[in-house]
């Protein structure tokens, strides 16, 4: 600790502010050697009345899923039945304690954090993860998770990490917590920490090229101090040459365990192969190899061996140097002898992952138990350790066929676990085996999947097509949703798609096997876009409502693949202009996602009902919607989803925000080669401009739209180029668009879509048939429920009566749209109804101040659950914050609104 006082306070202020009910993290960054682990024990040392519970991550590990997580929950699994049953049931699965479906990972992460804040409640928690870099990738992603969504509870999380730059998916993982770079001490404490390690003179010459090479490296210092020969120390030969630290660190671990004798680093070996440190197991182990009690001694008389209450080595680099160094053979007989002392019953996978090390060539017995393995690990939710199991499986596989097929589920595995890379180079040894045509097919579609995650170009429509077609003949089931996927991503690439695009696609996925009989919902739904896409609209209108219909009455998907599914469906009944089905779809959607916490889906089902609820008027809650979304994406380091928000500063009237959030969607679809983002962001562009009377511009963004030949928006648009096109003077650009959206709603005969082309014809007639269209499309809207537009309905009738002279009429329907549109947020809309009441004479009411106008967004939410009768839990749950989080939040709430109790708040109608 010498040289570290800033380091130390920069600990101490983290448990002072958990002590005080102030959640905190700081993850301690800095080279191997530098000190990180003694500053973490300085935390343990300095956490006074805390309960410590710590994780280490050891290389070893990092396969297997959950193996962070559960040393770090263990201690207090007590605690478990305190939480929501889908939590409980989620983490008890992830960490093996019971089996059932594949829990989302996120699921498993709230319930940490559910875990650890019930822990907190009872004494201050420390949890302290040293080596975060060789944490299991899923353990890595949860802890993150927690770190950042803790805010009221006495809790701190201490994380020490080596520097990212040598594992930059860790670094990216931990990106935005408090960091602590723990640098080299300087030259003076470097000088007094070697003074001290040396119990002899020193020469100067020696002590400054010994302080010169390690760099301020405590470790390094150390290292090289004490481990140079007299020769060496006095007069400065030997010493190691300019390698990294780390690197002359390691090869110092190394040289002194070259010394040591067999016996003893065969027992180094095996507590370097199994990293438990189960002090009894490691004695098993070492009876097993006829290794006793006497063979430890020198290895701990030099520093490299502690046999305490558990096994532990001085720092991670001896852990590495003891494996790096061994003879294959050796590796060999240590893990064989770690498997026989493994109970296969209670732990089988760490049985048959160390049975599967010790086999020298070939053994399809053991291969088949890493399959088995591999199965259980994906069941709790670990694609990154079922990729392990399988690599390994097929590397003992004696059959080529066998060994290619594994090779092959090993580079699914891969991809689930979103490492690409990794999924390509296994892909393109599985298709180099002898694979079968069933399974080169398995491997087209891995192929074009991997594409579609990747780089969503436009030949990645073709490639699933071409899967599609080579899984007809052994899957038509699998081969019928590889076509609808084709169709997605053909929808998704829009205008950057190759040949005819989205239509040249659906043309040749007709060619899909014929559905099973009953036909699955995504059956349904496949026949109908093909229909849609090939036919037409009004030819599609029967098929796509009875998948939308039949989407309704099925269980909720899940999986992530259903999920998705999930999104076409929603985006369907939109396309269909049913608000009703749209609005259940999508509050289904979102409730669906909850309840699993599949929080990688969750922002697409907040952003879909978000678009459906600004319809609908209620612009408060969409806000609500798309803060939790983006909170989400923070907390789980995903790039914001931008349409939901864009489209409400559209109808908002937010002219600048829209426009650099319109700029942004656009260059970022533009680079991933999204065609439908553009579409969406230049419908929100015209939505804006309509709203701020600049109807050039929003005419020219909505026959952007139109043009695009999306399914939904490029209809949603047409109603905005009308109303565009006549105030902009502009009649050649109506009629067509007229017609089309007269067809959709006749082949639909749904009241929104009615309702807006009844007022798109209002716009283009005079005289008493546009009174009676506007009428019936008042009547129409207010049927659909389509608040929103209805409004501005109100506003562009009230405006045709003023221009009619129609004064006192004009007044009532200004009136309403301008009190509709006031209490909803539209302030651009709202605007011109202001400037139109003005201008018969009358003057806007100023909207009245509402309780909730003070509340932050996350208040409002929170203040909402609560009045509707939610406790503290249980808003925590479905806000992935813990209880006392919110109970932070109620009491500014309380605070802002004069209240002091939740009866209170129910009173005031805020739900």
């Amino acid at each position: 600790m010498r040289g570290r006082h800033a380091e130390r306070e920069a600990v101490d202020r983290l448990l002072a502010h958990a002590q005080a009910g102030r959640s905190g993290v700081l993850v301690v960054r800095g080279e191997a050697g530098i000190g990180k682990t003694a500053l973490l024990r300085h935390a343990r040392d300095a956490a006074s009345g805390f309960r410590v519970v710590h994780a280490v991550g050891v290389e070893a590990e990092s396969g297997f899923a959950f193996a962070g997580l559960h040393q770090l929950c263990a201690p207090v699994l007590e605690h478990l039945g305190a939480l929501p049953e889908p939590q409980q049931s989620a983490l008890a699965v992830g960490l093996g304690r019971r089996s059932g479906d594949r829990p989302d990972p996120f699921l498993v992460g709230l319930a940490t954090l559910g875990l650890l804040a019930e822990a907190a409640d009872e004494r201050p928690l420390l949890c302290v993860v040293d080596d975060a870099q060789w944490l299991d990738t899923v353990s890595l992603q949860m802890l993150a998770f927690v770190a950042r969504r803790v805010h009221a509870d006495p809790l701190a999380l201490v994380f020490g990490l080596r520097d990212p730059a040598r594992d930059s998916e860790t670094g990216a993982l931990l990106a935005d917590l408090p960091v602590l770079d723990v640098g080299g001490l300087p030259d003076d404490d470097a000088r007094s920490v070697l003074t001290a390690a040396v119990h002899e003179p020193l020469d100067a010459g020696v002590r400054d090229r010994i302080v010169a090479e390690a760099r301020g490296n405590p470790l390094a210092l150390l290292e090289l101090a004490q481990h140079a020969g007299p020769t060496e120390l006095a007069g400065g030969f030997g010493l190691p040459d300019a390698v990294t630290v780390p690197e002359g660190i390691e090869e110092s671990f190394r040289r002194r365990i070259a010394v040591l004798p067999e016996p003893t680093q065969l027992m180094l070996l095996v507590a370097a192969a199994e990293p438990f440190g189960d002090v009894e197991f490691f004695r098993r182990a070492c009876d097993h190899l006829g290794l006793g009690v006497d063979d430890a001694e020198p290895a701990q008389a030099a520093g490299l061996l502690e046999l305490g209450t558990r096994v532990q080595f001085p720092h991670p680099l001896a852990r590495s140097a003891v494996y790096g160094a061994a003879a294959a053979a050796d590796r060999r007989r240590a893990h064989g002898a770690i498997a026989a002392s493994i109970d296969a019953r209670t732990d089988p996978d760490r049985h048959t992952w160390h049975q599967a090390q010790a086999v020298l060539g070939t053994d399809e017995a053991i291969a088949a138990e890493l399959q088995l393995a591999a199965g259980r690990a994906r069941a709790r939710g670990g694609p990154a350790a079922a990729a392990l199991f399988l690599e390994r499986s097929a590397a003992l596989s004696p059959d080529p066929a066998t060994r290619a097929r594994r090779t092959l589920d090993a580079a699914y595995a891969k991809h689930q676990a979103g490492a690409s890379d990794a999924a390509v180079q296994l892909l393109a040894a599985a298709t180099r085996g002898t694979l079968d045509e069933a399974g080169r097919a398995r491997a087209e579609l891995l192929r074009a999947q991997v594409a579609f995650h990747t780089t969503r170009g436009s030949d990645v429509p073709g490639k699933l097509l071409d899967a599609a077609k080579l899984l007809g003949p052994f899957d038509a089931a699998l081969s019928r949703e590889t076509a609808l996927h084709a169709i997605e991503a053909a929808m998704l690439v829009g205008r950057f798609g190759q040949g005819g695009g989205v239509t040249e696609v659906a043309e040749a996925a007709r060619t899909a096997p014929p559905p099973a009989t009953p036909p699955r919902p995504l059956d349904l739904l496949l026949d109908g876009l093909v229909t849609h896409f090939v036919a037409g609209y009004p030819q599609s209108v029967p098929a796509l409502r009875r998948a939308v219909e039949s989407c309704g009455d099925t269980p909720a998907p899940a999986d992530e693949d259903g999920f998705g599914r999930q999104w076409l469906f929603c985006h369907t009944a939109l396309g269909l202009w049913d608000a009703a089905a749209a609005r259940a779809l999508g509050t289904d959607f979102v409730r669906h996602a909850r309840e699993r916490g599949a929080l990688t889906t969750l922002p697409f089902a907040l952003n879909f009902l978000a678009t459906v609820l600004v319809q609908d008027g209620e612009l408060s809650r969409v806000a609500e919607l798309i803060d939790e979304s983006d909170t989400i994406a923070g907390a789980t380091r995903s790039a914001p989803i931008p349409h939901g928000r864009l489209l409400l500063a559209a109808w908002r009237g937010d002219h600048a925000e829209a426009t650099e959030l319109h700029r942004t969607s656009v260059d970022d679809a533009t680079r991933r080669g999204e065609g439908t983002a553009i579409t969406i962001a230049d419908y929100a562009l015209a939505v804006l401009h309509n709203g701020l009377d600049d109807h050039d511009t929003a005419l020219e963004a909505a026959e952007r739209v139109r043009d695009s030949g999306e399914m939904v928006h490029a209809a949603m648009a047409l109603p905005e180029l009308v109303e565009a096109a006549v105030r902009a003077s502009r009649p050649e650009r109506v009629a067509s668009a007229v017609e089309d959206l007269g067809v959709q709603a006749r082949a639909t005969g749904a009241p929104w879509a009615r309702g807006l082309h009844a007022r798109s014809r209002a716009l283009t007639t005079d005289g008493p048939d546009a009174e009676a269209l506007f009428r019936e499309s008042v009547e129409d809207l207010s049927r659909a429920g389509t608040t929103a537009h209805l409004a501005r309905t109100r506003l562009l009738y009230g405006e045709w009566l003023r221009r009619e002279g129609r004064r006192r009429d004009a007044r009532e329907q200004l009136r309403t749209a301008h009190e509709l549109l006031s209490a909803m947020g539209a302030e651009g809309f709202a605007a011109r109804a202001a400037d139109e009441l003005r201008a018969t004479g009358d003057q806007p009411r100023m909207r009245s101040a509402q309780p909730s106008d003070a509340l932050t967004v996350q208040e409002l939410r929170i203040a909402r659950l609560v009045a509707t009768g939610a406790t503290s839990k249980e808003a925590g749950a479905q806000l992935f914050l813990s209880p006392r989080t919110i109970d932070a939040h109620l009491r500014s709430v309380f605070r802002k609104l004069g209240v002091t109790s939740r009866r209170q708040l129910r009173d005031l109608h805020l739900a």
